[in-house]
């Protein structure tokens, strides 16, 4: 079963070689080892070639499925939904569910790519500089990537090389490894990384800067609930003042969203040349008759929001308007109830699996949420307010005021709802936080549904034919 497994090692470690030539008569193993890393050019155009495979997560859109849809925020309205997408709305998800693979696939290919750069760098001559910022780019997609994959499914394989063969494959540790120690490297990478990046902040910001593995290490550590080291990495990112919460929330989500002072980490698209993403079919209604874009196109209604997330926007709270929507114009000039999503819908787009709108995995107020949760733990709630009024201020809703640290609690989780929705955070908040089977199940309670969350679910299933592969090394999550 071994040799199986490494067959499936082995392509996508191979495939950590840059895609430059579809027609390249040489092995890939032999590109890598004898053809390929030699210059500055040649790491340059590996790294873009990770960044490309991380970029994988959001056009597909497989994360969201596990992330969103999973949750109370959004539900399917279509009537002809894939086994799937089913189990991701009912909570019935199985290993076999081709996007638990779709993200797991992604997240390793990413960390294989970036492996093939840090195991050759050094031993490659040229500038310093620049050769720390790839390592750096390098280290921050494999943490990230990592993060990913921890959260969702748990205890998973560490792997930090790059094999030439099979056989050193097979003689390779390709276990699932104890979270704790995913974790260790996460952190480590983040580290390292975050001295190895120029201080600059990055005007393009679909690269890594040292501000982005700040932001990121503060994420890290919160989840982990190390409050004193997540604090001390946010409030750099705050006191840096290189970031600013935009004042209109729409504009985050619409066209020309490239590059804006409240993002930290994004994720571009281009469309006419299968760059583009698929949110404006998946987040709008699957009606024939719609006209809401160019040549009256037809939305596919695969994650569009609950009703309950409707009524979660607080009266006058600016967001809801950008966000969502539960009135669609027709052809002729009627309207129909159907609730569809806003964020991130193209409505220029010819093609609505081609959408332009930036995705941002990371942003400012992002931060200023997370840094007002850590000061509460830390029994600063008074401390924590600000940060929650400068996002409800923006939302042009009033400050919070008399909150208890219990109430801020739940204060804090339901403005992250409304701000982050189709962001793919609700899924990592309420699990974080401890609240994902009181809050889905009392969800699916209030819409008479006989889905449950129990304690296994709170991570995903790795996927069948990872464990069908080697069952000796990879051992399927309890309760799958």
């Amino acid at each position: 079963m071994k040799k199986q497994l490494v067959i499936s090692l082995f392509v996508m470690t191979l495939s950590a070689t840059s895609c430059k030539d579809f027609l390249a008569l040489t092995p890939e193993y032999q590109i890598s080892d004898q053809t390929f890393y030699k210059s500055q050019n040649d790491f340059e155009t590996a790294l873009t070639g990770v960044y490309s495979t991380f970029r994988g997560l959001f056009s597909g859109s497989a994360v969201l499925y596990l992330t969103e849809l999973s949750t109370d925020n959004t539900e399917i309205q279509w009537s002809s939904p894939s086994t799937d997408e089913m189990q991701m709305d009912q909570n019935a998800v199985t290993s076999t569910n081709g996007f638990v693979r779709s993200v797991w696939s992604t997240c390793l290919y990413t960390i294989s790519r970036s492996n093939a750069i840090l195991t050759r760098i050094d031993a490659v001559s040229f500038d310093q500089t620049t050769k720390d910022r790839i390592k750096g780019e390098a280290k921050f997609l494999r943490a990230f990537s990592y993060f990913y994959l921890v959260r969702l499914y748990g205890n998973v394989p560490l792997i930090t090389e790059t094999y030439s063969s099979p056989s050193q494959v097979a003689a390779a540790d390709i276990s699932l490894k104890p979270k704790d120690e995913i974790y260790k490297l996460i952190l480590a990478d983040l580290t390292d990384a975050e001295t190895l990046l120029p201080t600059t902040l990055n005007s393009d910001k679909t690269k890594a800067s040292r501000l982005t593995v700040k932001a990121l290490l503060g994420k890290v550590h919160l989840t982990l609930k190390n409050y004193d080291l997540a604090a001390a990495k946010l409030k750099e990112v705050i006191d840096s003042k290189s970031y600013n919460l935009v004042g209109d929330y729409k504009t985050l989500f619409t066209n020309g969203n490239n590059n804006l002072a409240e993002s930290i980490f994004e994720v571009q698209f281009v469309a006419g040349r299968s760059l583009g993403n698929n949110y404006s079919a998946l987040f709008t209604p699957a009606i024939t008759s719609m006209a809401i874009f160019t040549n009256n196109l037809q939305g596919s209604g695969r994650i569009v929001p609950t009703l309950d997330l409707i009524r979660a926007y607080e009266n006058g709270d600016a967001r809801k308007a950008a966000s969502v929507s539960d009135s669609v114009l027709l052809i002729g000039g009627k309207k129909s109830y159907s609730r569809y999503g806003l964020k991130f819908v193209d409505f220029k787009a010819i093609d609505l699996s081609d959408g332009t709108i930036t995705f941002m995995p990371l942003r400012y107020a992002d931060v200023l949420l997370m840094y007002a949760e850590i000061l509460n733990e830390q029994n600063k709630t008074t401390e924590a307010l600000p940060y929650l009024a400068m996002i409800r201020q923006r939302a042009k809703l009033a400050n919070p005021e008399g909150l208890t640290q219990a109430t801020l609690r739940v204060a804090i989780e339901k403005e992250r709802r409304v701000e982050f929705l189709h962001e793919g955070h609700r899924w990592f908040d309420l699990v974080r936080t401890d609240r994902a089977k009181t809050i889905l199940n009392a969800h699916y309670e209030s819409l008479k549904l006989n889905f449950k969350v129990d304690d296994f679910e709170l991570i995903f299933p790795i996927p069948q034919n990872e464990v069908e592969l080697n069952p000796t090394l990879i051992k399927q999550n309890t309760g799958y």
